[in-house]
């Protein structure tokens, strides 16, 4: 196994530590991040997003299209919408879903060209 390379003494470089002290965010903010980057760890959520970003779709239509049963998507679109990250609109007896914003949409294309790299 790799050893991580680290320092051979400990200097505190105060002026570095306080220049990105004043830049750090508070510590719910991160919290937070980490939970919507929690929505990302899974794949069949990272497929309907995917999805999603091609055309607005139904549980239905979602279910057919992944090969898993509609309580399943229900469950995962449930997470995805308390996350902010999927919206819907109803229209009669038929619930739509889509990407919340292209914020969604950038991390998903900037995702798959990491994976190209």
């Amino acid at each position: 196994m790799e050893k991580i390379p680290e320092c051979e003494s400990c200097v505190i470089h105060n002026d570095i530590v306080k220049e990105v002290q004043s830049k750090m965010l508070p510590k719910d903010d991160y919290i937070s991040l980490a939970s919507v980057f929690k929505m990302f760890s899974d794949g069949t959520r990272i497929q309907i997003l995917y999805a999603l970003k091609q055309h607005e779709m139904c549980v239905c239509d979602l279910a057919n299209l992944l090969g898993i049963t509609q309580s399943a998507i229900s469950h995962q679109l449930k997470s995805l919408r308390l996350s902010n990250l999927v919206k819907f609109r109803r229209e009669a007896q038929v619930v739509y879903y889509s990407l919340a914003d292209d914020h969604v949409e950038k991390i998903l294309d900037i995702g798959f060209e990491h994976l190209q790299e």
